[in-house]
């Protein structure tokens, strides 16, 4: 199962965020910027003195504007889950991103609101209450700007840490899809009332591109892309099997699945057409590679959605969109690999495990649980470390149920030449910081720990 985690590692911890070799990652950072800097550039070529607080305050309000429409540009091309970016630049990292650009956006909202109001206030001279008023009625297309503002800082309230997690998965879901109902909602605001689009058919066609653009892109990946693998594939289930206590794994028939495109390490998000559970998608990793019209994610019964997979019946309807993820081969770099997994963190690292090309003795799977009990899959992998002349380590927790810890000494005991070795990790966000901190101390460089965490 794709690791679904509350908070990302700490910023000098945070594993997997070094581009790998051939990762566009740095050169769309720098094209953001560049845009950004084409915003601030519309706004300085279209204004001249600048006069009193009333025109400090109004301009400020004008530039905050126009970067919280660019940025909301920049979200949508974020939530179209491009494949190319999704596996050349990692699930995760794109999801930072959104979720940075998110803050930023709220952030240059806000200060557009209360500089423009502040701003006009200060021309009419009366107070900011009233005119707060005459802006939203009287202005043209500023109602729907207006709904689109609230929208927008509802899902920014939803997405705080703290009402995050007490918040249903599927109502953060659906609320955050409002957030395409609020981008249209406040484009025509922009074009009709923004000084800078007004007088300049340029930049106009340029605002109009760059959302076309943006729109594109979510009509192709969200729904042309998923709708054309659905109907070529036909996707059902199959059977679900338990694998360990609370794990299931789920067999998935479909047709032609070897075209599907999902590289050993990857993820699909899948949402199962049943009684609800339809209502929104989840990301599960392959647990097995496809072969013969079959496919299998092995899921942990983690909430309600995950619980209510291992009873799924024969026969039910998939929607899966993807495959998304960069925890694949593309990020080796080394002869040697060990793969560190920790709990149903071990469906994607199973896929590597048996595909990875290693000569004997070249590939390490290091297999944390709490009991041998916990070890899903634990057949395979042996079989997969037997055929392979692989090597397969468990670490579990002491009778007395001490909790066995994953340090650089350990690691060093295990492989003495850790340091040589390229790692991919995956498994709960505990596990997969301490097994993170004790790779750095063992001498591994962040560039060659490979790792994706998914936060909602």
């Amino acid at each position: 199962m794709a690791t679904v985690t509350d908070r990302p590692p700490p910023a000098r911890h945070r594993a997997g965020t070094t581009p790998w070799r051939g990762s566009p990652a740095a050169p769309l950072i720098v094209a953001a910027w560049a845009g950004g800097l084409a915003v601030l550039a519309l706004w300085w070529r279209d204004t001249g003195a600048v006069v009193g607080a009333a025109g400090w305050l109004t301009g400020a309000g004008r530039i905050t504007g126009l970067l919280c429409g660019y940025m909301c540009a920049l979200l949508v091309v974020m939530m179209a889950r491009v494949p190319w970016m999704e596996s050349r630049v990692g699930s995760d990292r794109v999801t930072r991103w959104h979720a940075f650009a998110g803050r930023w956006t709220i952030g240059l909202l806000v200060a557009h609101v209360l500089l423009i109001v502040l701003g006009y206030a200060a021309q009419a001279r009366v107070g900011p209450l009233r005119e707060l008023g005459t802006v939203v009625f009287d202005l043209p297309e500023m109602v729907k700007a207006t709904a689109a503002a609230v929208i927008l800082l509802a899902v920014g309230y939803a997405s705080v840490r703290a009402v995050r997690r007490r918040m249903r998965y599927e109502t953060w879901y659906h609320l955050h899809l409002l957030t395409y109902a609020a981008v249209f909602l406040a484009f025509s605001h922009q074009l009709a009332i923004g000084a800078d689009f007004v007088g300049s058919p340029p930049a106009r066609a340029a605002w109009y591109a760059l959302y076309v653009f943006a729109g594109c892109l979510v009509l192709w990946f969200r729904v042309l892309t998923p709708l054309r693998l659905n109907l070529r594939h036909r996707i059902r289930v199959e059977a679900a099997v338990p694998e360990a206590p609370g794990v299931y794994s789920v067999w998935l028939r479909g047709h032609h699945l070897e075209r599907l495109g999902a590289r050993p390490g990857q993820f699909l998000r899948w949402r199962f057409l049943t009684s609800g559970m339809w209502t929104a998608s989840h990301p599960y990793s392959l647990s097995a590679v496809p072969r013969g019209g079959l496919m299998r994610i092995t899921v942990k019964a983690l909430g309600d959605h995950s619980a209510a997979v291992a009873a799924l019946p024969r026969g039910t309807r998939v929607w899966a969109e993807g495959p998304y993820g960069a925890l694949t081969a593309d990020r080796r770099r080394r002869r040697k690999v060990l793969l560190i997994a920790g709990g149903t963190g071990i469906t994607p690292l199973r896929t590597l495990f048996e595909t990875l090309p290693a000569a004997p003795g070249d590939l390490t799977l290091l297999y944390r649980a709490r009991t041998a009990q916990e070890l899903a899959l634990r057949g395979e992998l042996e079989a997969i470390a037997a055929g392979r002349g692989a090597r397969l380590v468990y670490l579990l927790n002491d009778p007395d149920g001490t909790r066995a810890r994953i340090t650089a000494d350990r690691l060093r005991t295990l492989l003495p030449d850790v340091d040589r070795h390229d790692v991919y990790l995956c498994g709960p966000p505990g596990l997969a910081l301490a097994a993170y901190d004790a790779l750095r101390d063992a001498g591994v460089p962040a560039a060659r720990i490979h790792h994706e965490s998914f936060e909602l």
